[in-house]
């Protein structure tokens, strides 16, 4: 384990094994949630900031950003311990920024219409690198006058959050808990593809943020050709985990749906999925598809999405276009890590570019 991946409690633990007052975890589990490294912990004295300079440290640094002239929005490729690549990408919404951060180098669902899971997935990312993805983009735009920059977290970038759960979980603790930045778990979104038995026990360990469920279509024909997991854990039981989900607790479900044209966005496409979200706490997020050159799929105009919510309105199921954002930057997940990887973008210890 890493520096950056110690709890208040762990770091208690490994300062009393040293021979460190109990005070002392406080001030470096303060520093840490700062972002700060070893040799910047001022208040510490020179010795102990030694010994801690001496441990593998983690986390994550910000090598190259990219700012869209349409909307603001930025786009980051986070460098890792070992070289590995990540996204994120911070947005500016009325209601307070929100930042999308990835739990995975790459993802192994290869849903059709996603650039992240193209090249599989290469290895999970440790609480402490999600942390720290969030604290950088924090240094970078300071605080605001009300205190943090960043208040939504979207864990909805490359990666399926409950495919690495534990240190998921551990990430969400930190970010809420009482010895960790104080967000409110309200302000957290998890998405996921549709593990069942992970989204089972999901309203015990994390019952206070938004679960955010792809979907994508609404029946299993169609699914099984977008969501490789649907073969396995087919609609109806995604649908049984998502009403135990709301039923334990009280919160009202996000379904994705992503709009590909001549696939899923017909007039009975609503209506099915009308019918499959009847009588349920939900809300659909309805999403023309940023296309993925490799996916050879194509998205459907504004226009055809407005009138796919109006739709659902018939039905009485609530349901908004999501505002496009990040168009110019290789928004979509996976487009700009994949490009980088490929050698595509000039490499650079750090890169800001304005499109």
């Amino acid at each position: 384990m890493k520096l950056t991946d110690y709890n208040y409690r762990e770091l208690a633990a490994l300062l009393a094994d040293r021979g460190e007052p109990r005070f002392r975890a406080k001030q470096v589990n303060e520093w840490l949630l700062r972002g700060a490294k070893p040799m910047e912990m001022r208040n510490l004295p020179l010795p102990l900031r030694e010994k801690l300079a001496s441990l593998p440290y983690g986390g994550a640094e910000i090598a190259q950003t990219r700012v869209s002239q349409k909307d603001e929005t930025e786009k980051y490729l986070f460098t890792l311990d070992g070289g590995n690549l990540v996204e994120g990408v911070f947005m500016r919404y009325r209601h307070g920024n929100t930042l999308c951060l990835s739990t995975q180098v790459g993802c192994r669902m290869n849903c059709a219409f996603c650039a992240s899971g193209l090249d599989g997935c290469v290895r999970n990312l440790s609480s402490g690198e999600m942390l720290s993805m969030l604290l950088r983009v924090e240094q970078r735009h300071g605080e605001s006058a009300r205190g943090r920059n960043v208040r939504n977290i979207v864990l909805m970038g490359s990666g399926e959050p409950l495919d690495n759960y534990d240190e998921v979980l551990r990430f969400l603790h930190r970010v809420t808990g009482e010895d960790g930045l104080h967000i409110s778990a309200r302000n957290i979104s998890l998405s996921t593809c549709g593990i069942v038995p992970k989204l089972m026990t999901l309203p015990d360990d994390a019952p206070h943020v938004t679960l955010s469920v792809s979907l994508h279509a609404p029946t299993d024909a169609q699914r099984n050709e977008l969501m490789p997991i649907n073969r396995v854990y087919p609609i109806a039981e995604l649908m049984a985990a998502a009403r135990h989900y709301a039923e334990k607790t009280g919160r009202r479900i996000i379904f994705e749906y992503a709009l590909i044209g001549g696939f899923n966005d017909s007039k009975a496409d609503a209506d099915a999925l009308a019918k499959l979200l009847r009588n349920l706490q939900a809300h659909v997020n309805l999403i023309p598809l940023n296309p993925v050159p490799e996916r050879n799929l194509a998205g459907c105009t504004r226009e055809h999405a407005k009138l796919f919510e109006n739709w659902l309105a018939q039905s009485h199921i609530s349901a908004t276009v999501r505002r496009e954002m990040g168009t110019d930057i290789e928004g979509a997940c996976g487009q700009l890590r994949r490009k980088e990887e490929s050698g595509k973008i000039e490499r650079a210890e750090y890169m800001e570019i304005k499109i």
